[in-house]
């Protein structure tokens, strides 16, 4: 059944967050503080391994680059993308987003409840396995791809509250919203979604998801949100280079 993937996720995370909070106020600073970086880490490695493998490719059983017009489209669409994003300043919005969200569901002044939401929802909603696996569902009714993630959302989720709190679980919403929404509408996009164009999702997806590792093992070094319409710019970039003759 269409979207049962993204309904899994869902469910997923608010079970993952739950069991989280139960162990929240078990963790002393320095063992949070140790995990955090772990994750980091972790989310790191998920972010470059999927960003490498949209920007090589094997050939004659050397790495080589996956090509120009891969290197060019990303520049442009991180540069313009990042433009767009300051204009809009969709960081601060998703912040105001927390805040509305905290003022309604958080009586108990948690201090890290926007943090919480900003960095869940920012680690959970973007890259391969969201984008992919939203398409593959619509398209084909193919939920393999969410399950598998909806498994890894839970573990992180299960991480991010026991540290964050409660915040962490609300990265639900824009979970189901995205996610539900690329699904519902894969089918009337479908001529749009051309194997080019998913692989550049992916790819660009994977590069923001090894931003948000730099930011939870670094400190916040990137505004994440503010490089969410270079997903929007990348697939019309990668088509537009494609006819160019590199």
């Amino acid at each position: 059944m269409i979207g049962t993937g993204t309904i899994a996720n869902v469910l997923a995370i608010i079970a993952g967050g739950s069991i989280g909070l139960l162990a929240r106020g078990g963790l002393k600073e320095h063992y949070q503080e140790g995990i955090l970086k772990a994750l980091g880490l972790a989310t790191l490695a998920i972010g470059a391994s999927g960003a490498l493998a949209g920007m090589l490719a094997v050939q004659g059983g050397r790495l080589s680059s996956a090509g120009t017009g891969t290197t060019l489209a990303m520049i442009l669409a991180l540069a313009l993308g990042a433009l767009a994003g300051e204009l809009i300043d969709l960081d601060r919005r998703m912040e105001q987003l927390g805040a509305w969200l905290k003022a309604r569901a958080d009586r108990g002044g948690d201090s890290q409840f926007i943090q919480g939401f900003v960095t869940a929802s920012l680690t959970v909603c973007i890259g391969a396995m969201a984008i992919v696996g939203s398409i593959q569902d619509g398209l084909t009714g193919d939920a393999a791809t969410l399950y598998t993630k909806s498994i890894l959302d839970f573990m992180i989720v299960m991480i991010f509250a026991s540290i964050y709190g409660k915040g962490a679980i609300f990265s639900a919403l824009p979970v189901g919203a995205l996610q539900g929404a690329v699904t519902l509408f894969a089918g009337l996009l479908s001529p749009v979604f051309s194997q080019p164009v998913i692989d550049n999702l992916g790819f660009l997806g994977n590069l923001l998801i090894f931003c948000v590792g730099v930011n939870l093992c670094f400190g916040p070094r990137f505004k994440v949100a503010n490089l969410l319409p270079a997903l929007v710019l990348g697939p019309v970039f990668q088509w537009a280079v494609s006819l160019l003759p590199l």
